[in-house]
């Protein structure tokens, strides 16, 4: 299986959210998101995050898109300003799996922005890349994030957890994982993380 270079450009649309590429004009919108105490303490990005940070964040998404080593999207409603961010790296072809990660500012939470665009990508992962396996690395204090998983249809992995230092002392982070279900189609599959997350 080859799933690298990963596709560039790419935007995915969904029900509540459209995931498009960062721009360059981005950059005022995404200092402003990532300029945040939670998102320095869960994602180990600098804090302060100053228009430097901002600029230097945007030169390496652009390079591993262009690269086709990840996937890196602006969460948007409409394919406009960017409310979050979400993204694919890490994929092991050998393994049938890669790892994906998810933000949104603080002005956008509780609106389900997170869960559509973890769903949006999960499905583009499987019915696009033919990935098996999905992973999450979050720390086990971060019930918001924990939640999203869930709602998303991802399980604690059996895998030991992962320590690392942060700007807040140590972080324990667990693997949550998503795995295609076997036994049932694969839009039977979509439709059911569908009526989680929207309560059908």
């Amino acid at each position: 299986m080859t799933v690298s270079p990963l596709p560039y450009p790419l935007r995915l649309t969904g029900t509540d959210v459209i995931l498009r590429e960062w721009r360059w004009e981005d950059l005022d919108d995404l200092v402003a998101l990532l300029d945040e105490p939670d998102i320095a303490r869960w994602t180990l990005m600098p804090s302060p995050f100053d228009v430097e940070a901002g600029l230097a964040y945007l030169r390496r998404a652009h390079q591993g898109r262009i690269g086709g080593s990840r996937i890196q999207l602006a969460i948007t409603a409409d394919g406009g300003r960017p409310l979050g961010e979400v993204l694919l790296f890490n994929v092991r072809s050998g393994l049938h799996e890669a790892e994906l990660g998810y933000l949104v500012g603080l002005p956008y939470r509780r609106q389900g922005l997170a869960s559509a665009a973890l769903s949006l990508l999960t499905g583009y992962a499987f019915d696009t890349l033919r990935l098996r396996r999905l992973l999450l690395r979050i720390d086990r204090g971060n019930s918001a994030s924990t939640s999203v998983a869930r709602r998303c249809g991802y399980r604690p992995a059996a895998e030991p957890p992962i320590e690392q230092d942060g700007p807040y002392g140590p972080a324990i982070l667990d693997t949550w994982e998503y795995v295609e279900s076997r036994s049932a189609p694969r839009d039977d599959r979509r439709k059911n993380v569908a009526a989680r997350r929207y309560g059908r």
